[in-house]
């Protein structure tokens, strides 16, 4: 068994209620430390055995009752920020959720997306080109291109 292993089982064997295992023993006569640990225990178990609990006085119930009337005899002491409890807190939170909700409306509320054409179309690929722009401009390999005459166009017409 491993040191962890017994310290689990040390208060129970300690206190009596369990009896110590061969396994347990075996460990506790190779191992100073838990065998010192256990010797402490069955000390401690052994005083408190012994330990005997003062009675009461007769009149400790009859003055912790006295007591307890005279506590709740004295006023209340308001705290110092007691004022801030009742209706000035529930109006602070009503405030801040009425802020919330109006940053959210403000943030949703807006003109809406203008209507986007289908791709393929004649609306759609300008809208493309004028979304795409500044790149078709910037775009240098384009101004390197030649228009290719279309030859079947020159054949249709005679």
């Amino acid at each position: 068994m491993k040191c962890d292993e017994i310290k689990e089982l040390m208060l129970d064997v300690a206190a009596g209620a369990e009896e110590a295992t061969s396994a347990m023993n075996e460990h506790l006569v190779g191992c100073s430390a838990c065998a010192g640990k256990l010797s402490d225990m069955r000390k401690t178990m052994a005083l408190l055995d012994e330990w005997q609990a003062p009675e009461p006085s007769p009149y400790f119930d009859t003055r912790l009752a006295a007591r307890m009337r005279e506590e709740r005899a004295k006023p209340q002491r308001a705290a110092w920020l007691s004022w801030f409890r009742g209706p000035v807190l529930a109006g602070a939170l009503a405030l801040v959720l009425m802020m919330v909700g109006g940053v959210n409306w403000f943030k949703t509320a807006g003109p809406p997306p203008p209507p986007v054409a289908a791709l393929g179309t004649a609306v759609g690929d300008l809208q493309a080109l004028d979304k795409n722009e500044d790149l078709y401009a910037n775009f240098d390999l384009l101004d390197d291109l030649q228009v290719q005459p279309d030859v079947d166009a020159d054949q249709e017409n005679p």
